[in-house]
């Protein structure tokens, strides 16, 4: 295999950029485990002047990532945000207004590896969120699991993560005088799995819970279609029934998170690595669907809400496929 390298007279904001996008690689696949390491250092060589009082805080703070968590505005300003919305780049597109006096969830689609479309437009300042839906605050939910990593904890929630739990997302739509959106990215981890280049597989069917939780809290729901997000990486090939897929499923249930083996390019040269492919992300914002509050909803009014969100996200896909190079013919598998 012919190996491409980058040229050598690249600008210095592409240089920039690409620095960008690797430190967020890096964070996400090795910060976490470094940071425990860095715990466990202390304790074995008995630094009790550092981790004592850090564990006794966190041993207070343990449920924050369930409370709205702590953004930092200074974190979401850094200014390796905006060389990493430029890297693709992120575009964020609205169809509709929403009402600031009203909470909203937001279903985004598809997981993609690493949620880079969620991330840019959620989770930093250079995205042009604050400008389409002026007086709305987001919230990216993700896995509890990364909340419970010492230190990391800290970092993730700095750009406004917060916990997918139950009890997480309805903090954030009990806002009463509005203005919360919590964004779901619906097919979790295991979408993650069918995150190849050029398939639109989504893992919603049985997926009923932001449902529920949208008719308990009167949250109208919102779908949400990341354009360009499964196109960034290339997975080592793991259809289900492989004996890869059963072994990533079944690591899966065991620790909560999915394992996908992926890559892409590499810092000089093009061929391989685990930087991702400079692909455009379109994240389009769909209309609402209006959700009447119900306390107690009964399975039928779920399945109702459920099928009529399915249906919307169909729609909101087939309307803008083409202005982002998806042939006419292509269309969204739900399992």
């Amino acid at each position: 295999m012919k190996v491409e390298f980058a040229p050598l007279n690249i600008p210095l904001s592409r240089r920039l950029q690409t620095a960008a996008v690797l430190q967020w690689v890096l964070s996400f696949l090795f910060l976490a485990q470094v940071c425990v390491g860095v715990v466990a250092v202390l304790i074995i060589y008995n630094y009790w002047s550092l981790y004592v009082p850090y564990l006794t805080w966190l041993y207070f703070d343990w449920h924050t990532p369930e409370q709205g968590g702590r953004r930092s505005n200074w974190v979401r300003s850094w200014t390796v945000w905006r060389y990493f919305n430029d890297y693709f780049p992120i575009h964020l597109i609205k169809t509709s207004d929403l009402d600031p006096h009203h909470n909203y969830i937001f279903g985004f689609h598809p997981h993609g590896v690493l949620v880079a479309g969620a991330f840019g437009n959620f989770c930093t300042n250079y995205s042009n969120f604050t400008q389409l839906f002026p007086g709305f605050t987001a919230y990216l939910h993700v896995l509890p699991f990364w909340f419970r990593c010492p230190l990391f904890r800290e970092y993730l929630m700095s750009s406004g993560p917060v916990s997918v739990s139950k009890k997480s997302v309805s903090y954030v739509l009990s806002k009463e005088e509005g203005g919360n959106i919590s964004v779901i990215v619906l097919g979790g981890a295991e979408e993650s799995l069918d995150a190849h280049p050029g398939k639109l597989t989504l893992f919603i069917r049985q997926r009923k819970g932001f449902a529920k939780i949208a008719l308990t809290h009167g949250a109208d729901l919102v779908p949400v279609f990341s354009f360009g997000e499964n196109e960034l990486f290339k997975q080592i090939n793991n259809p289900e029934g492989s004996w890869l897929r059963t072994v990533q499923e079944r690591l899966q249930k065991i620790m909560g998170f999915a394992l996908p083996l992926f890559h892409a390019r590499g810092i000089f040269q093009y061929n391989f690595g685990l930087m991702p492919y400079r692909k455009p992300i379109h994240t389009v914002v769909g209309r609402p669907i209006p959700v009447q509050q119900t306390l107690h909803p009964t399975p039928e009014q779920i399945e109702e809400l459920h099928q009529t969100y399915m249906k919307e996200l169909r729609k909101l896909f087939e309307e803008h496929k083409r202005k982002y190079g998806i042939p006419e013919h292509e269309t969204l598998i739900f399992k």
